[in-house]
């Protein structure tokens, strides 16, 4: 025997053995490759994008010599492996997005666990986004970046939480446009939402903020916001304030606050570099009346303003600085009521004003202290003339009422003002 023929001997001797499996889908039995039998598909299936055998439950299996249905899959989304695990940030996640009613069950269309790759009830909420739920988020005539509708889903791509907000605000338009189906819309934002504020903490928590990545956590906390909002007003939850504790909205505005203290300069340059318009122009001549309208709103915070004169020096002067700062928001408002407005026009003068109060207004508002929830009650005037977005609905009321339910008797009088605007259905 020659040296050639031993060695193939030697090899033929040391090849392992193994066990023939006739477990293997029909999909790798017909392609006549090694099945890695994995469920609920196996990564052959994944990698081709069919519909594996294995998601077929036995009792709805097809009959001998039946071909079973081909269902279309997607591809495993790049943005599962990038998603922190459900144990980071847990306690940060929860803190935000407990005010919204516990998620359901993870259910078969998230985007979660790999291999799930992005479903259709997914894609369906994208679609959606893109071609209704943008359009809502901003005035498009006075977007010429198209921000909402272009770069946000783009910048979903490569950024988890902002995809995932993207579905959680999609699905509550859904919800608000068919409530016959509110409950199924509603448990899908929540699953997304959660997701999304998850990513976002994580992100945060490393530290590692850039010109670029300070844009996507602006607009991801800026989203978290609308998707709070979207969500509805909830008992006992007035943004600023609890009735029944700490307010979950002072944590969406703290995160926001700290973003825009640090980042300014490089969040708003590129894209969201804020558009100059020609003072005067498009000016709506159909409203007159806003003049007078507003020469009342500021006449109700002077009066305001100098009930608060009385308080200690301290006090005095925080609140004369929030009441002064209200009334130019009021004016930058209706300076915008009167160039046509988009009801979202009006969130950088109604949010901005949140954004910038002191920390004592913020424990004075949370120690239910009546002059501070008067204030508040008349900044929830802004919110009235934002009706028109479908995610600020019922939020003027809710608050007004709330404050009221809130304030000993004997300032209920102080509140009559913003009650009698924001009870005004025109």
């Amino acid at each position: 025997m020659d040296m050639d023929s031993e060695q193939i001997n030697q090899k033929s001797r040391s090849r392992r053995t193994h066990r023939k499996s006739r477990l293997g889908c029909g999909n790798c039995k017909k392609r006549r490759v090694k099945c890695d039998e994995k469920k609920p598909s196996c990564n052959n299936c994944l990698l081709h994008s069919i519909s594996c055998d294995f998601q077929i439950p036995s009792s709805r299996s097809p009959s001998a010599g039946s071909t079973p249905p081909q269902r279309y899959q997607f591809r495993q989304s790049k943005y599962q492996t990038l998603a922190p695990s459900p144990s980071q940030d847990e306690d940060n996640c929860r803190s935000i997005a407990v005010q919204c009613d516990p998620p359901s069950p993870p259910t078969s269309h998230l985007v979660t666990a790999p291999g799930g790759g992005i479903s259709l009830e997914d894609l369906h909420l994208f679609h959606h986004f893109t071609t209704a739920t943008s359009s809502t988020m901003a005035n498009e005539a006075k977007d010429p970046q198209k921000v909402w509708q272009i770069h946000v889903p783009q910048w979903g791509m490569s950024f988890p939480s902002i995809l995932h907000l993207l579905l959680a605000l999609s699905a509550l338009h859904l919800a608000y446009l068919n409530p016959a189906r509110r409950g199924t819309y509603t448990r899908q934002a929540d699953e997304h939402f959660m997701f999304g504020v998850r990513s976002v903490t994580a992100v945060l928590a490393l530290d590692t903020l850039n010109s670029q990545s300070c844009q996507y956590i602006y607009i991801a906390a800026i989203m978290i916001c609308f998707a709070y909002f979207a969500r509805g007003p909830r008992d006992g939850e007035y943004l600023v304030f609890n009735a029944n504790g700490k307010s979950e909205w002072l944590v969406l505005l703290h995160g926001v606050r700290s973003i825009l203290a640090q980042k300014s300069e490089e969040i708003f340059t590129g894209v969201l570099e804020p558009h100059n318009e020609s003072p005067g122009l498009d000016i709506d001549m159909r409203a007159p009346g806003l003049d007078e309208e507003l020469s009342r709103h500021i006449q109700r915070l002077q009066e305001v303003r100098e009930m608060a004169n009385p308080e200690t020096e301290r006090n005095r002067e925080v609140y004369v600085g929030v009441v002064d700062n209200l009334v130019e928001c009021f004016e930058e408002a209706y300076r915008r009521r009167r160039t046509g407005y988009h009801p979202t026009d009006l969130m950088p003068y109604a949010m901005g004003w949140t954004f910038r109060l002191p920390d004592m207004m913020i424990t004075k508002l949370e120690e239910k202290e009546p002059i501070a929830l008067i204030i508040l009650a008349h900044w929830a005037i802004l919110l009235r003339y934002m009706r028109g977005c479908w995610f600020m609905e019922r939020w003027d009321q809710h608050i007004v009422l709330g404050i009221k339910a809130c304030l000993p008797e004997a300032y209920h009088a102080w509140v009559e003002w913003p009650e009698e605007i924001v009870a005004y259905v025109p």
